[in-house]
């Protein structure tokens, strides 16, 4: 049977729910995959109402829609970020803008309340990110020493392991989104991010290939690394667009930017390998949902859902029971 193939609500959070939810329907996808902001979640409210949570699931109920995870990258993210700059102001309630301290206070209630949340609404993996207090320290210049990188991924495992208790009481795990300006960004650094807590069951990962892919890390192989940690699946693109001028770094170009060295594309006009991908996937048993992240700015993103949704039913296939030439044993 083809895995459930559903859409991340959080590039389409500047529409309600119930708007999205007629929308991605029609189109023909199976499910959402709720961003915690906008009005699609609301972690608060449904860690403690579950009249709030049946009122989510009925939107979804109603257009035929299942739902399978929640996401809240944006609280997870000031967790361990340094939280000194006005960036991430708008991911926190605005009494808590300029103040580092709150904002992170905040999300650690934010994030232990999204395990309640899930729990509430029947799923079972909350996706999301940790934020890095060494993110900035990537390029070894002024010099870093080892210490620090260690102390980094202990400071990670202090915040998250108290929230990752409230993860195992609920029954819920916590995927990470390997991303830049996470604890773990690639293959390497998210075995040092398993290491730091203790290889504990309730924290894996969220897969998703288009960031590995633009750092020339293989995805294939990151699914083969962490076979019993893929706990959700993404399916995004991206392209490298090196030229001899542009680099990996993008130049502090936006999104979108000819002249940067890598973007996103719509799914199928990258260059990851989801052939491949669905194979590891199949190899290492993973039957959950294949959750569309849509993000390509020269495209229309009605067009891209669309074509999206196209791309993955035809790349998906299930693995054979049988050996190809097991007839010839009878």
């Amino acid at each position: 049977m083809a895995r459930p193939v559903t859409m991340f609500t959080g590039q389409w959070a500047d529409l309600t729910l119930a708007e999205l939810a007629k929308m991605m329907a029609g189109i023909g996808y199976d499910g959402l995959e709720l961003a915690c902001w906008g009005d699609h979640m609301d972690v608060f409210k449904a860690a403690e109402n579950t009249s709030y949570c049946k009122q989510q699931k009925t939107i979804l109920e109603k257009n035929k829609l299942q739902l399978f995870a929640i996401s809240n990258h944006l609280a997870g993210q000031l967790v361990c970020d340094l939280n000194n700059d006005s960036r991430s102001d708008m991911f926190a309630p605005e009494d808590c803008a300029g103040d580092a301290e709150k904002k992170r206070d905040w999300a650690v209630k934010a994030m232990k309340a999204t395990a309640k949340a899930a729990k509430n609404l029947g799923v079972k993996v909350v996706n999301g990110f940790t934020g890095s207090s060494i993110w900035h320290m990537l390029y070894s210049f002024p010099p870093v020493s080892d210490q620090m990188i260690e102390d980094g991924f202990k400071y990670f495992a202090k915040m998250w392991n108290p929230i990752l208790d409230v993860f195992d009481e609920c029954g819920i795990k916590f995927a990470l989104e390997v991303h830049p300006t996470e604890i773990a960004f690639d293959i390497i650094t998210a075995k040092k991010a398993l290491e730091a807590v203790g290889h504990r069951e309730a924290f894996g990962f969220n897969f998703d290939p288009s960031h590995l892919h633009w750092q020339m890390v293989d995805p294939v192989r990151f699914i083969r690394e962490f076979p019993d940690r893929i706990y959700h699946v993404h399916m995004k693109d991206a392209a490298l667009q090196l030229d001899g001028y542009s680099g990996i770094l993008a130049s502090h170009l936006n999104f979108g930017n000819p002249q940067r060295g890598w973007d996103f594309r719509s799914l199928g006009r990258g260059g990851v390998d989801f052939e491949e991908i669905i194979r590891a996937l199949n190899q290492i048993g993973y039957t959950g949902p294949l959750s569309v992240e849509w993000e390509d700015c020269g495209m229309d993103r009605i067009h891209g859902a669309t074509e999206a949704l196209e791309f993955v039913r035809k790349a998906d296939f299930a693995p054979s029971k049988v050996q190809f030439d097991a007839a010839f044993d009878k």
